[in-house]
């Protein structure tokens, strides 16, 4: 890895046995209880998601899917459990998982602190839920998780030298929002060329990031910047049911989610205005026509929510066994 000032790769051992490492875990390890706590308690079902499949996730910001030989049929490594949370709906009204996923990230992803190529996420969907539903999820769901691993794990967070101040405006909860459009002008007003018609950039969020002192949630993005699965607004035409979590400190973003649509002709056309081939998602679109409830979801980064809550530099820091973008490892 070049010489850039950020902290390079260990080797298994040296990572493993490192006390920042333990803590780093011990405290991904309470984050994950405390959301298991929570949500159970509120109604959820866990349920495991698939590693492989016939499709996966399309809409992935410029990250390439790992292809897997399924006795002769050409299947996925998971990039997001989006779809299978959809179809799971139909068993329970209320799930969550902790997903693995794979994501062949462009090479320069290596050095922004952010991306892994092998990474988890703690996925959520809601049947009959809408955005707002979603979003005062999610701040109850980080605000529990937060507390209770402060509260529990406070020698880990002094070893990592991680302030329990810093946590103070999350703790009192009421995440600000601001909107897509809101969020592309302040950018360009600090000479940051932001596209009206894109997902914020990582520099942009990050920049956007360093300016708040707790989450906000960043919602209402452009209708083409994200999959064919977010709603699109029924009063502002073009506009999607979305959102982002970004964190304070520059950690940027935590959490993506939306109001998902179900309706068949829907997501038919808007497969095909992507350019790909409605058929190739030919077992989700029979449980569409067939119906399955309209939801709202979300999923949160493990590696990188744990990377802010313990203060670390990078992302591979909250992993036992990292994967960079182009970076050979075990």
């Amino acid at each position: 890895m070049p010489d850039d000032g950020r902290t390079p790769l260990p080797g298994t051992r040296s990572h493993l046995t490192s006390p920042a490492t333990r803590s780093t875990l011990r405290i991904q390890g309470g984050l994950l209880a405390a959301a298991r706590e929570h949500l159970t308690s509120a109604g959820f079902t866990e349920l495991l998601p698939p590693v492989i499949g016939p499709v996966t996730d399309p809409g992935s910001r410029g990250a390439k899917q790992v292809d897997v030989d399924f006795y002769g049929h050409r299947y996925k490594m998971m990039t997001s459990a989006i779809l299978y949370k959809q179809a799971s709906l139909l068993a329970f009204d209320k799930i969550f998982c902790i997903a693995p996923n794979v994501r062949l990230e462009p090479l320069e992803t290596a050095h922004t602190d952010r991306h892994l190529a092998e990474f988890h996420q703690l996925d959520v969907e809601v049947a009959g839920a809408g955005r707002d539903d979603v979003l005062q999820l999610i701040e109850d769901l980080v605000v529990h998780m937060v507390r209770r691993t402060g509260e529990t794990l406070a020698e880990d967070f002094a070893a990592l030298g991680r302030d329990p101040d810093a946590f103070a405006d999350l703790l009192r909860g009421g995440f600000g929002r601001t909107t897509h459009a809101d969020a592309v002008a302040e950018l360009r007003a600090v000479g940051h060329d932001q596209s009206p018609d894109a997902e914020i950039d990582w520099a942009g969020e990050a920049l956007l990031s360093r300016k708040a002192s707790r989450p906000f949630f960043v919602t209402d993005y452009p209708k083409g910047s994200r999959g064919f699965y977010d709603r699109e607004s029924r009063t502002e035409p073009g506009v999607l049911r979305n959102f982002d979590l970004i964190a304070p400190e520059g950690y940027g973003e935590l959490c993506s989610g939306s109001e998902r649509t179900n309706d068949y002709a829907d997501i038919v056309t808007r497969i095909r205005e992507t350019g790909e081939n409605p058929q190739k998602y030919s077992w989700y679109l029979d449980l569409v026509r067939a119906g399955v409830p309209a939801s709202a979801g979300f999923g949160i980064g493990v590696e990188r929510l744990t990377r802010y809550v313990a203060g670390r530099e990078s992302a591979w820091q909250a992993s036992a066994f990292p994967k960079l973008p182009g970076v050979v490892s075990p």
